[in-house]
């Protein structure tokens, strides 16, 4: 396994809502084209696809409520994201 990361500092309230929109935006854009794709060649929906919109939209709109929150009261927010590779069959 291999552990990489991709998230690692302080930020300000507005910075850290660009970069939390724009990794779950583009995770979401992922899986908005996969079903697309899908569904433009086979006619049937994506249904991995489709939950995994509604579960990262869900979990966008958590990080914009801390992010929101911590801007109300004048606090920065440190952010850590990790990505994990590994090999299976």
């Amino acid at each position: 396994m291999v552990n990489l990361n991709l998230i690692e500092g302080k930020f300000e309230g507005d910075e850290a809502k660009d970069i939390l929109m724009n990794v779950f935006l583009t995770k979401i854009h992922f899986h908005a084209m996969k079903n697309f794709t899908k569904q433009e060649l086979t006619g049937k929906i994506d249904e991995n696809a489709k939950s995994r919109i509604q579960i990262l939209r869900k979990e966008l709109e958590k990080a914009m409520q801390l992010v929101n929150e911590a801007k109300a009261q004048n606090k920065k927010l440190r952010i850590h994201s990790n990505i994990q590779l590994e090999w299976y069959d």
